[in-house]
């Protein structure tokens, strides 16, 4: 291990036999960029210690919203601020709780900055809980060429673009919507290494915690499940239109049949997607991601289909794993077609995980200890809605 990573992460100097020279910092790695200054909030709205997860950070929204005409990036040449005025509309006070309307594109400066270390980049994703409310988010960074991406050794303020898709919902200064990954080095995803930590940690079950095995081809695929549980006859959920507002901070509040159609088990085990619709579906796999590992999904692939099945693609080390040896958790996915129907058929595979090393174990894993809300899911709406 190099020495400056030890000067940069002294809280993890004592594990640097354990560590890799590139990775994703874990969470008292981000806490040590914390304290030394390089991720920053204003002072009377510091970085809270719920804020920091297991391989990432969440951000929070800052105290106003800018309505604008179309999405953007700014450029090599130009910040975020320059794009905003040429395409402003209104502004939106955040200070108290304000809408976002459905169908709208908003840009909204975080409260979090950053003053990376050169050898440090960053790439973000929507929260869980962004996605399965269609929710669209990616974080923009002044001078930029690509959403959700942080250059190695940034220096600057973080913006958010948030499009609701599906609601109209209500937030306020603080809302987290997304979260950001630190990442050094591009250490490359890597099938061999994958089908090694398969036979050493199984990162695949099935219903009945049987292993199952796992398909191994540039990360690891899952199946969409048509069929459903023997106890339930409901396989998946489709957003009504025109449904209410959401308050995001309302939880297990909201009747779900005011805002969503179930979708029974179809005797076809086969679903047409219609494009102007947004489903929740689930993997039929049970996924695992061991402690030393984070995952993220590949949110749109055109060799499987014309689809996009997951808006919110991080995977936290312990994901199905925990402490208590769980035996993997299925994946939510939130579905949408682009442009055409799309048939989906019952095992037909939908996505694939990307696992990423970790620098050192963290010291937060994911799971019911850390108030993380997905676990232990199954086919599970947002934490708004009340449990069906």
């Amino acid at each position: 291990m190099k020495p400056d990573i030890a000067n940069i992460f002294p809280e993890l100097e004592k594990d640097l036999r354990l560590l890799h020279t590139t990775g994703l910092i874990p969470s008292q790695g981000i806490d040590e960029l914390v304290k030394n200054g390089h991720v920053s909030a204003p002072a009377d709205w510091p970085i809270a210690e719920s804020q920091i997860q297991p391989a990432s950070i969440d951000l929070r929204l800052g105290p106003v919203a800018y309505r604008v005409r179309a999405s953007f990036l700014p450029g090599e040449q130009a910040t975020v601020r320059d794009r905003i005025e040429e395409l402003f509309m209104h502004e939106i006070d955040l200070t108290t709780p304000a809408v976002l309307e459905r169908g709208c594109v908003y840009i909204i400066p975080l409260l979090e900055e950053l003053r990376l270390p050169a050898q440090l980049s960053g790439k973000a994703n929507p929260k869980s809980t962004t996605g399965r409310l269609d929710i669209f988010t990616r974080l923009i960074t002044d001078y930029s060429k690509e959403f959700e991406r942080v250059a190695e050794g940034y220096k600057g303020k973080l913006y958010i673009e948030v499009v609701p898709k599906t609601f109209s919902v209500l937030v306020r200064q603080g809302t987290k919507l997304n979260q950001l990954r630190f990442v050094r080095g591009a250490p490359p995803p890597s099938d061999a290494a994958l089908d090694e930590l398969h036979a050493k940690e199984t990162l695949v079950y099935l219903e009945g915690d049987e292993p199952a095995d796992a398909m191994i081809d540039k990360g690891l695929w899952v199946s969409i499940d048509l069929q459903g549980r023997d106890d339930s006859e409901i396989i998946g959920y489709r957003a009504k239109r025109h449904a209410p507002l959401i308050n995001l901070e309302l939880i297990d509040y909201y009747d779900p049949t005011d805002y969503w159609e179930p979708i029974r088990r179809p005797a076809s085990r086969s679903l047409i997607l219609n494009p102007d619709d947004f489903y929740i579906l689930i993997s039929k796999e049970k996924v695992r991601v061991p402690p030393n590992y984070a995952a993220a999904m590949v949110a749109y692939d055109p060799s499987v289909g014309e689809f996009r099945i997951h808006y919110a693609g991080f995977f936290d080390p312990g994901f199905g794993y925990g402490s208590a040896d769980i035996k993997g958790t299925r994946a939510v996915l939130e579905v949408r077609s682009h442009e055409v129907p799309f048939l989906l058929e019952d095992g037909q595979t939908v996505g694939r995980l990307i696992y990423e090393r970790l620098l050192a174990v963290p010291k937060k894993i994911y799971g019911v200890d850390i108030g993380s809300s997905y676990q232990c899911q199954e086919l599970s709406l947002s934490k708004q809605f009340k449990r069906l």
